[in-house]
Order: structure tokens, then sequence, then C-alpha cells
């Protein structure tokens, strides 16, 4: 294939690698992928892997990949989790297209192959229970029993099966197994479970059905009827591709192929939908969107950008080997984008109220300060000044150490994109707590520089009292205190990892009033402070900003240590 067809002339990975050398070679002239979750939860960081991956490989070779939904387990599936998986797809910037599918789309279809292996001899149906079929199967090192209804024939067990479709037998009564080899080395050889009987109802096909596939026998299948040509899956399957290919082998369909990449770790998080179910069903969290979540209905909450979410999956790359990663990395390509795309505002958290004593009683006047230093077609932004302002408490001190450079008695600071202040008095509250500062101004430091030229040290975000807005902060932290929330003491479970602390409210938040008509998910960077997002159930009389991340960047100087240690 021509380097024109592709997007990506960089190097490839070596799932991209295959797929080119298919096209190549004349193996495939289309590709097709697919994005198979399925809908009993909703989809976290882990997912946005293999979304990129897949949905990426279409893009950049000009294929096609398919949203199909699993929905081959009827107790645990719902048409909320189909909706929120179909939304986070199309918010990170993929579409399916024309093909969205259900594996409940093939149930008939199914239903003919297994028919079909029956009657090749290659599928029995078995009345082993599910403790028994699990006693028989064997260990690692020892081989599995065969079932005492493995020798029945074709004749009875096209019957039984008929039967067990009917609706005559109780759930776990009989199961439909693949005959194959109960001495395999490989476990999910030996006579696996192709349907199980579930009387539940379906969120698609309600009642029609109380035979339901196993995963191992569908997933072949959906990937065969839609035409998959490269059928990319996480590490845990590599095992189960014997199996993937003796389904497809054995029946007359189309023959894609798997492959496996390792799936996304993340220090400080857990990514299996069951704990994450937990998380939301014992009250940890407020949701599957809460913004403390991994879920990226939770990370588009909290200020993740579908960029910046699409770069960590580009950094992180596609290997055979299982990893953890640095969420710090993933907080990194965070700040990469909403540094470059983020509007500006000053907000104060903890407010320390400033009188300029030389400034006209009543008067006010407003700036024109860049909305973003990043990107000069965002313009300017006006911020309104007064007589008396607002600065974080922490900004000023009465007694400074040697290397404070904020407000103090005597010493003057610039006020960002407004004028020059210095300090000359004080006033305490009845607790000794500073309660007031008095400064006055430079009138000719319009703007925030001298005209003489003359330099100030330090730079303050600020407020004006008269015009700034009361809003409500909610300040995020890692949902669990250690990196590897999963090792825990004996006898207890990840959820004694849980930090208590993970959110904090702060309801004394002043910011400027250009926030007054921001809509919900909009982002900002509050200066000097960090990034922030306007919740989802925030209005115009009720802000409510959640913190995105800090401004400090943990991971760029833990890539700066490590270069200056290699010199």
């Amino acid at each position: 294939m021509d380097s024109e067809n592709t997007k990506n002339t960089e190097r490839l990975d070596f799932i991209r690698t295959i797929v080119k050398n298919d096209l190549d070679s004349g193996k495939c002239s289309k590709v097709v992928t697919r994005f198979p979750p399925e809908p009993n939860g909703y989809l976290h960081i882990g997912h946005a892997k293999s979304i990129c991956l897949n949905f990426g490989i279409a893009e950049e070779f000009a294929g096609q990949c398919n949203l199909r939904f699993d929905d081959t387990n009827p107790c645990k599936e719902e048409d909320e989790y189909v909706e929120s998986i179909k939304k986070d797809v199309s918010w990170l910037g993929f579409d399916w297209n024309e093909g969205l599918y259900f594996a409940s789309d093939y149930f008939e279809k199914m239903y003919e192959l297994a028919v079909e292996l029956i009657k090749q001899g290659k599928a029995y149906v078995c009345d082993l229970s599910s403790e028994q079929i699990r006693e028989y199967r064997g260990t690692l090192t020892e081989p599995g029993k065969e079932s005492p209804s493995r020798d029945r024939s074709v004749e009875e067990n096209l019957e039984l099966f008929q039967r067990m479709r009917s609706g005559e037998f109780g759930d776990g009564e009989k199961v439909l197994r693949a005959k194959i080899d109960m001495k395999s080395p490989n476990i999910n050889m030996r006579d696996p479970v192709m349907y199980r009987i579930l009387h539940a109802s379906h969120h698609r096909t309600g009642d029609k059905w109380c035979i339901y596939p196993m995963y191992d026998w569908a997933h072949g299948l959906e990937d065969s009827i839609e035409g998959i040509t490269h059928s990319i899956c996480t590490l845990e399957f590599e095992h189960h591709r014997p199996l993937y290919d003796w389904f497809l082998d054995n029946l007359p369909v189309h023959r894609p192929h798997q492959y496996e990449f390792a799936r996304l770790n993340l220090t400080y998080t857990v990514m299996s939908k069951r704990k994450l179910l937990r998380l939301v069903q014992e009250g940890y969290v407020d949701g599957w969107d809460d913004p403390r979540m991994p879920t990226i209905s939770g990370m588009r909450r909290r200020g993740f950008s579908p960029a910046a979410i699409r770069n960590f999956c580009k950094v992180i790359g596609v290997n055979k080997f299982n990893s953890t990663v640095d969420y710090a990395l993933l907080e990194h390509c965070l700040r990469q984008d909403l540094n470059a795309n983020s509007p500006r505002v000053m907000a104060v958290f903890d407010p320390l109220k400033v009188v300029i004593t030389n400034y006209p009683e009543n008067g006010s006047e407003e700036f024109d300060v860049a909305v973003n230093p990043e990107d000069e077609s965002a313009g300017m932004r006006k911020v309104p000044f007064s007589k008396e302002i607002y600065v974080e408490k922490k900004d000023f001190m009465i007694d400074p150490p040697r290397k404070f450079f904020r407000l103090a008695p005597g010493r003057e600071v610039r006020l960002r994109g407004a004028y020059f202040i210095k300090c000359h008095d004080y006033k305490l509250d009845e607790n000794g707590e500073v309660a007031e500062v008095h400064c006055t101004y430079d009138p000719e430091s319009r703007g925030g520089s001298s005209p003489d030229g003359r330099k100030v040290r330090g730079t303050l975000h600020w407020v004006s009292a008269e015009h700034a807005l009361r809003v409500k902060v909610n300040i995020y932290e890692h949902l669990f205190n250690t990196e590897n929330p999963e090792q825990t003491e004996q006898g207890q479970d990840f959820t004694a990892n849980i930090n208590e602390n993970s959110l904090q409210t702060i309801d004394s938040c002043l910011i400027e009033p250009s926030v007054k008509n921001a809509k919900p998910l909009d982002r900002y960077q509050f200066e000097r402070i960090g990034y922030f997002c306007v919740d989802k159930y925030s209005g115009p009389e009720n802000i409510v900003f959640n913190r995105t991340v800090t401004l400090k960047d943990t991971w760029a100087k833990m890539q700066k240590k490590k270069q200056q240690e290699k010199k």
C-alpha cells in the first residue's frame, strides 16, 4: 500500500504493521475493525485506548470500524449503558457511520451455526451442572474428564437443543458444549460451553430467547458476520484465540483473525467494571459520571478534553506486554491541551481584602486582558477594577521569609493586567489574623508595566470586590490513597484504600464576571491555580466548577530529573 493511502507515516506499532502488510500483500482489500463493548457499565479510560486503536486504524487506512454491542448477557445489560457508550465514542471524536450492530442481531444465525456444529458431531448437549463442569475440566497440570453426555447421538443433541430453545428446561439444567479435547493443555479448549439457559428478558429481544450464547462462541461469529478483517483484543484473550480459530475453522463462514495488545493499567485507579459498579452502588462516588471516576463520562465532567485523551493513548502506544502507566502522564497530556485551548480567568479561593487608598472613591475601570496568551486569535477579555479588590490570603505576609516575592509591608507587586501596588498598612481581626491590607497604586503602571522601567518580582491574581461573582468549586484528588489500590492487607479489598479526602468543596470562591455566561463543561485556567471545568449540573444562579488538574506538571519534572541523572 502506498504511503499516501495512510495518514500515519510515522513508525507503526505492531498491529498497524500487520494491517499495512495485509493490505500490501492483498490479504485484504479493505480494513474492517470493531469496538465491541458489553452494555453492562460505563466505558472507562482503558476502553478509550481500544477505541482509539480500532477507530484510529480504520481512519488511517481508509477502512471501517463498527460499534458492536456484545449484548449476550441479559441479566446485566441495560439501554442506559448502550446510550452512554454511544455518547462516549462520539465525544472522543469517532464515527461508526452505518456500522452500529448488536450481538443480539445475530442470535438466529448463531443458533443455526450451532446446529451445524451438532450435525458435524462437534457439539453436544450436556447435563452436568456448572459446578460439575468446573470439576470435570481438570487443572493446569491435570487433564479433564469427559462428560457422560459427550457421546450422545447427533439426533438426540439436535432434539435437546431445540427443546432448550423452546424453554422446556430450567436455568442451568442443560448447556450446549463444543466437543474438542478434554486433555488439551489449553483449558479453554476442554469442551467449552457455547450456550446456557437463562429465562431472563433481554433489553432488545425481550422474552424471545431463553438460551444465550457464551462470549467465546459469539465473538468470532460476530466478527465473521460483519466481515471483520482484524479482530483486536486485549491480552487476556490470547489464550482464547485457539478457540476463536477452532469455531471459525469448523464452519463455512468468513475468516477474520484475532490479534492481542496490552490493556491499559493506570496508577491510583481500578479498571474493573465490576469494581467500578461497586463504587457506584455502595456510595463511594456519586454515580458513573462522578469526576473522580476513570469513566469517560466522569473525565468529561471533570474537564478532560477528547484531544487530551486521544493524545494520551497515542503517547502510551500499543505493545504486547502488560505494564502500569503513571497517572501523571495522563495529567501531562491533559495540561498540554488545556494550556493551548483554555481561556484564562482570575479567581480567589481564600479572599483577603485589599483597599487601594489613593484610588478614586467609587471609581472603576476595565482592563483588556488576553483570553489565552498561547492563542492570539482568542482575543481579549474585559476585567473590571475598583478601589477594593481581593487577593489570596497566602499572597500576603507580615514578616515574609527571604524568598517570598509576594505582597508584604513596604513591598511592591504587580496585579495581573492592572497596576503596580505597594503595601503601606494592614489591619488585624480579633484573632490576630490579617483582615485587610492597605496599598497605594501607581497610576502610570496601567496594564501592569512601569513607564520608568522598574521591575517587581511578584505578580498576583486578583478580583474586583465590587464585580466578582461568588461560585462553588469542587477540589478533586485521587479516589485512592495508593498507586495500586488492589494491593491491600489480608482480609481487605480495594475499598480499604479509598481516599476519604478525595473531594473538598470551596463555597467562598470569588471569580471575575467574564464567566457569568459560562455553559456546563466549559473549561478554564484559573490563573496561578489550575484548570477547571463548569459542572454539568451548574446553572446561571449557582455556578459550580470542578478542578480538572493542577498547574504543577509532575510528569515533566520526573522526565527532567531522569535526563539530568543520565548526564
